[in-house]
């Protein structure tokens, strides 16, 4: 679910074997990319798809660390009508398969595993891929987090949109604490804001212990 940057190798392969097994454990279900529930998942996305015009004649979204193709299914429910060519990539080749799978028949999709950048899309948004950072230190871990923004916003004409687990998240799962990757908003508003030259919106309190940044291009079309 997660998707490669320029961080460590160390971190790319302990993501890619996480997620790989939890994908094997689970199949193609939101436990197999280590969402608790269809629901949570759901809401997940609404929030992330707010960065994207809708009224656009025609568009182009890359789901980056798409698992099985979940927000697939949630634009097919909820954006039946919009004209979109959607590419989903994955660190995790088990998860590529399962979505390949999935899919097969929905000519305005493609899977792939990830690459060495990311593809020019209108937009890419990406759900839960800096959450679980598996033991390693905060910096190395913001780096990644660093290095997967930059890429994202270099590759998004009109904007991404990214969620991050809240830091009081962790205050009530101690036993999660080195495993999990918990941040305050600010931290990555200003980095988007003044790194990435971009207007930022963050949505919270839709009841989950986490929040979302819609973060639109200054110089986009």
């Amino acid at each position: 679910m997660a998707e490669p940057s320029s961080a460590s190798g160390s971190i790319l392969q302990d993501v890619e074997r996480y997620y790989s097994a939890k994908a094997r454990q689970y199949g193609a279900t939101a436990l197999g990319v280590d969402w608790n529930s269809p629901m949570s998942q759901r809401l997940r996305f609404v929030q992330l798809l707010k960065v994207v015009d809708w009224a656009q004649p025609s568009l182009s979204l890359h789901d980056l660390g798409c698992g099985y193709g979940a927000m697939l299914e949630h634009i097919e429910d909820r954006h039946a009508q919009a004209d979109i060519q959607y590419v989903g990539t994955d660190i995790s080749d088990t998860m590529i398969r399962l979505a390949q799978r999935r899919w097969k028949k929905a000519s305005h999709a493609r899977f792939a595993l990830s690459g060495s950048s990311p593809p020019e899309v209108d937009y890419t948004v990406a759900s839960g891929v800096f959450n679980v950072c598996l033991g390693h230190a905060q910096l190395e871990w913001e780096r990644y987090v660093t290095d997967t923004l930059q890429a994202m916003s270099a590759a998004s004409r009109r904007g991404f949109a990214v969620n991050f687990m809240r830091t009081e998240a962790l205050v009530v799962r101690p036993d999660a604490r080195g495993q999990l990757y918990g941040v305050d908003a600010a931290r990555w508003i200003e980095h988007c804001r003044q790194a990435l030259d971009c207007d930022v919106e963050l949505v919270a309190n839709y009841g989950l212990p986490e929040f979302t940044l819609l973060a639109r291009s200054r110089s986009g079309a």
